[in-house]
Parts: structure tokens; sequence; C-alpha cells
């Protein structure tokens, strides 16, 4: 049996934290509340650079991540990474320092 049963909707109760997050496979309405807990944990591990994969697409996702680190009080800034990190799919984002 795998660890996680089919049709179970739970998330696991945990998670390995790292400096990336891989919006692909979430719905627009969950990128607030899933973007905005990334910095919570990014900022509970003292992490100051960060990037965001939310693909090219039709920049719905990007949209919406945008949105959400311009009125986040701990993001200094962001962008598109460069070419070589996956350009505009990518948002690489700097937290302040505090």
């Amino acid at each position: 049996m795998s660890e996680f049963d089919e049709g179970d909707e739970h998330l696991p109760e945990y998670f390995r934290v790292t400096d990336v997050l891989d919006l692909h496979g979430f719905f627009p309405e969950q990128i607030p509340e899933v973007v905005a807990e990334f910095i919570r944990n990014a900022r509970s591990l003292k992490l100051q650079r960060l990037q965001i994969i939310h693909g090219k697409g039709r920049s719905k996702l990007k949209y919406l991540v945008r949105k959400e680190l311009a009125q986040n009080p701990h993001v200094l800034e962001f962008r598109d990474a460069p070419p070589e990190l996956g350009g505009w799919g990518r948002t690489m984002v700097s937290l302040k320092t505090e």
C-alpha cells in the first residue's frame, strides 16, 4: 500500500521546504495561499532568495504569483529568471532582511 490511499484528499504531514516552489498542478484559486505560505516558510528558514516556477503557458499563474508578491510586505523585489533557469516561466524573488 502506498503512503497515501487513492482518493485521499489530505495533504502529507510534512513537506521538505526549499528555495524553489513549483506551481505545476495547482489551481489558480490556490495561488495566493500557496505563495504566502511559501514565503512564511522561507522566512522561518531565513532564506532570502527564492524561485517560483509558474510555467510559460498563458501566464495566468504568473499574473497571480506576481500580484501576491507585489502585496507581500516581506518581498523586496522580483523579476523573471535568466534564460538558463527558465526565463519568463520562473520568477526570482528577493526577500527583505529583517
